[in-house]
């Protein structure tokens, strides 16, 4: 275990996790209307997606790497309807008077449609690339200890990041009635729509 590595990971991850996009607000939504566990699951499935696509930039998969990039007008295409579905649905959901007690299928269902929304941006492997080259990480003859502390560095990070977010919004919960879960569904879900589209719209030529 390379500890430096493991430290600069942390922070990497925790970075590249923080800025506020549609997994964020699905975060927040979930927390608010679920519970911390909800919110948790949704922020640890964007996680485990930024430690695979950290390992692969950490490693040097170089053919996997290409193969996504260069296909990803259709995978931005499928995130982009993906996010718009989701939006409906949180716009269209009532809002509950407690938050439920979500177990088993709930919180995969919470983990697995963020982890994949995070992997329908390749482009995030050429960040960890780009970031990883700065620190000797990734080019050819690597050592496999410190690319395997900064993958792992990565996920804590990123899980950091999530625990802090779903756990002071879950302090906040109490605050809010049924009619402002109301405008947090209905605002959250206009948000994540936006998203959507901004990433459908951008797939074509200006």
């Amino acid at each position: 275990m390379s500890w430096s590595f493991l430290v600069r990971g942390i922070v990497i991850g925790f970075a590249i996790a923080a800025p506020v996009g549609p997994i964020g607000v699905l975060c927040i939504r979930r927390t608010l209307a679920d519970g911390r566990a909800a919110g948790l699951a949704t922020g640890l499935g964007a996680a485990t997606a930024d430690a695979i696509y950290g390992a692969m930039a950490a490693f040097g998969l170089t053919a996997l790497t290409d193969l996504l990039v260069g296909g990803q007008t259709w995978i931005r295409a499928i995130g982009g309807v993906f996010l718009i579905y989701l939006g409906i649905r949180t716009m269209s959901a009532e809002p509950a008077e407690r938050a439920a007690r979500l177990r088993g299928p709930g919180l995969v269902g919470a983990y697995a449609t963020t982890f994949m929304l995070t992997l329908t941006n390749p482009m995030t492997i050429l960040s960890f690339a780009a970031i990883f080259a700065t620190i000797g990480i990734g080019a050819s003859g690597y050592d496999l200890g410190p690319a395997v502390s900064l993958v792992l560095g990565v996920f804590l990070g990123s899980a950091l990041w999530w625990l802090s977010l779903s756990g002071v919004v879950g302090l906040l919960r109490s605050r809010f009635d049924m009619a402002r879960l109301g405008w947090v569904n209905r605002i959250s879900g206009g948000i994540i729509i936006a998203f959507g589209l901004a990433a459908i719209v951008s797939l074509f030529p200006r």
